[in-house]
């Protein structure tokens, strides 16, 4: 058995599966990369990666994206430079997907840097409506629209605010992504220092839920939230969303979600004799040994009123 961290020894009881669990953490993460089909379709991207050498393989769950080996190095082809693909965590293609943004809306990514889950917002909308990219820190927005002119993406806006107090009078948004930052636990594969920090800490559990309220007072009656985090931690995960069902009652419902060909555990409706809302259980975690991927917490919700 390979040597796991404290901090992440206390989710045994929730992980179905704790020997592969592990063993996953200890393998190295395969690289992703999806089509930037405003350039190209997925088949000819794929010859452009086999010319490459890179032996591409089509995720089960999403055809226009390719799993490459762990070594891989795609940001060093032409293809890259000229903007026919990105390379993001296939774990990271989940929020979006289920976000499900449709050419013509106005959609709001209130955490956006460095600017991925922006980027398939706007190829997925076919370059039509509007893309809000939002992010409080300059130096990352900068990365941000790097990628938006890598990419030839048009409909983006980029905006510098604290996404937890973005103006209300922006709004509002038919969809809005709200990938907040967390203390990064599903990293582990990819930098196991993740796991010096402390999870769920009540400052950073704050700050999550003051974007998550934000992100749902921005959304139009009838429109979509998307929360997302990169870490294990229920304190960062259903105890945050928890807190806003609660305050928001019967404007605010989760919805159950399914993705065909990707394996997800259920959300979690108690924790440290803490009990949450029981529709939190349709809640997507993904731990890392389920789909050879880091891990990742994803919930829909959908504003009534």
């Amino acid at each position: 058995m390979f040597y796991v961290p404290e901090v992440l020894r206390r989710y045994q009881p929730i992980v179905d599966d704790w020997e592969a669990f592990v063993d996953a953490l200890h393998r190295p993460l395969p690289v992703c990369a999806w089509t930037n089909t405003l350039r190209l379709t997925p088949a000819q991207l794929a010859v452009e990666l086999e010319a490459e050498g890179l032996r591409p393989v089509p995720l089960r769950w999403r055809s226009d994206a390719f799993r490459l080996a762990p070594e891989a190095a795609p940001g060093n082809c032409l293809a890259y430079v000229l903007g026919h693909f990105h390379v993001q965590e296939e774990v990271s293609l989940l929020p979006v997907l289920l976000l499900d943004p449709q050419p013509g809306e106005r959609v709001l990514d209130l955490c956006a840097a460095p600017g991925g889950k922006t980027a398939q917002i706007a190829v997925r909308m076919e370059n039509r409506g509007t893309v809000v990219a939002n992010d409080r820190h300059p130096l990352r927005l900068r990365q941000l629209s790097g990628t938006i002119e890598r990419l030839g993406l048009l409909n983006v806006s980029t905006t510098l605010h604290d996404g937890a107090t973005f103006p209300l009078e922006s709004g509002p948004f038919d969809r809005v992504l709200v990938d907040v930052p967390c203390s990064c636990e599903g990293n582990y594969r990819k930098d196991p220092t993740v796991a010096d920090g402390f999870a769920g800490s009540p400052e950073l559990c704050a700050q999550q839920q003051a974007l998550l309220h934000r992100a749902v007072a921005l959304c139009r009656p009838g429109g979509r939230i998307v929360y997302a985090t990169c870490t294990f931690a229920p304190e960062e995960n259903e105890q945050v969303v928890d807190a806003v069902l609660r305050d928001w009652g019967d404007r605010l419902r989760v919805v159950p979600v399914r993705v065909e060909g990707f394996r997800v555990a259920e959300g979690i409706t108690e924790w440290n004799g803490r009990r949450y809302h029981p529709s939190l259980q349709h809640a997507l975690r993904v731990w890392p040994h389920l789909n050879d991927t880091g891990g990742f917490f994803v919930v829909v919700l959908e504003r009534i009123a």
